[in-house]
């Protein structure tokens, strides 16, 4: 599944990032803390791996 916006985008990268061991999980803040703690890595190497062209900086809810 891949991220719907560039912010998603970046929080998976720095889940994954706290996931692999190489950022402490105490930097975390919000939805990266719950995207580290409730996928798996390999479904955050999918989001972070989502291309940023064409996508909103944010989507509305």
């Amino acid at each position: 599944m891949p991220a719907k916006s560039k912010a998603q985008q970046k929080a998976a990268g720095a889940a994954l990032s706290a996931k692999r061991g190489d950022t402490p999980k105490s930097k975390l803040k919000g939805a990266s803390r719950e995207m580290a703690n409730s996928m798996t890595q390999k479904e955050l190497e999918e989001f972070a791996s989502t291309k940023t062209k064409n996508k909103p900086e944010h989507v509305a809810r």
